[in-house]
């Protein structure tokens, strides 16, 4: 009976030695396959990271090309200074449509989206910032108004300021921000955008640890605003009305050096709270205003997404 067995115990057998070895080289072709999906998507991501650095290279280096050689030359400091704004936002814009066309019109520059409530909303929050700044160091005793200067071109000097806050923005938080963000995400351009903002501001990196993260969390608030209002807008004319009254009204805020001011203030007192040489942008105060604004603003932000996802739901 076992003898008679035996064949088909043999064949059950190699059967099965069979059927292993082809689950075996089925387990391995379906390993390689995930591993072959798993490097060309890593190899997909890569390229697309290194075209969108080579973009924003191209970008920034032609813009400080085109700015490097145009240099305005005028003996009067107010015009020299408006023409040396101008030149580099005239640049901006060129580049910026430039590289718009480029990706085909498909990068969203939201630059004056919803204009009145963008409008609105980025002076509401330049008065508060700037105004619970001020209130906040008189009443510590921190600032004292000493006396009014004659400044000439008044007009003008606040008109380069106003225009060397729109080439910020749009440098920083315009075509550079957008593209990383539509390529990549919020995040990948939130942090790109800090960097290159807290890079313009190189003087602060200088001064100590509270000046710059003064500037990183100025970035950030704008950027906030940004997204809160997804229009340049607000971000502008927030950033503008803390540059105009807080340098050139009140000479608290630090702008290039050859810009005036209207009104010498004198601030007292430590310099963790006072500022010291940078005054309002020294200040730990500063950073826990921006810290606190931030804080609302993205809470609105978050809260606002919310209700649009969910009449996206309902619809």
């Amino acid at each position: 009976m076992i003898s008679e067995m035996k064949p088909f115990i043999v064949g059950f057998m190699c059967d099965k030695n069979v059927i292993a070895d082809m689950a075996l080289t089925f387990f391995n072709n379906k390993c390689m396959l995930l591993y072959d999906k798993k490097r060309f998507r890593k190899e997909v991501k890569m390229k697309k990271i290194l075209i969108t650095v080579l973009k924003c290279m191209l970008f920034f280096i032609g813009w400080s090309v085109v700015v490097g050689f145009i240099i305005p030359d005028n003996q009067n400091p107010a015009i020299w200074r408006f023409f040396a704004e101008l030149i580099p936002l005239i640049a901006i814009f060129g580049f910026t449509a430039i590289f718009y066309f480029v990706e085909n019109r498909k990068v969203k520059m939201r630059i004056v989206s919803n204009p009145i409530i963008s409008s609105t909303i980025g002076l509401a929050t330049g008065v508060i910032w700037l105004g619970c700044t001020m209130g906040l160091f008189y009443i510590l005793g921190i600032m004292n108004l000493i006396n009014i200067n004659n400044v000439d071109m008044l007009w003008l000097w606040i008109l380069s300021a106003f225009i060397n806050v729109i080439m910020q923005e749009l440098l920083v938080r315009g075509y550079l921000f957008q593209v990383i963000k539509s390529k990549h995400n919020l995040i990948a351009a939130t942090i790109v955008s800090t960097i290159l903002f807290t890079a313009l501001h190189g003087g602060a990196i200088s001064a100590g640890i509270i000046p710059t993260l003064n500037v990183i969390t100025m970035s950030l608030l704008m950027t906030v605003l940004l997204e809160l209002t997804q229009s340049m807008i607000a971000p502008i004319i927030a950033h503008a009305f803390w540059n105009i009254i807080g340098a050139i009204i009140l000479g608290s805020v630090s702008l290039a050096s050859d810009y005036p001011h209207l009104i010498n203030t004198e601030f007292v007192g430590n310099s963790i709270f006072s500022g010291g040489a940078l005054k309002f942008e020294g200040s730990i105060i500063v950073l826990a205003i921006n810290i606190i604004l931030i804080g609302v603003c993205f809470y609105i932000y978050k809260k606002k997404s919310t209700i649009k996802f969910l009449k996206s739901i309902g619809d």
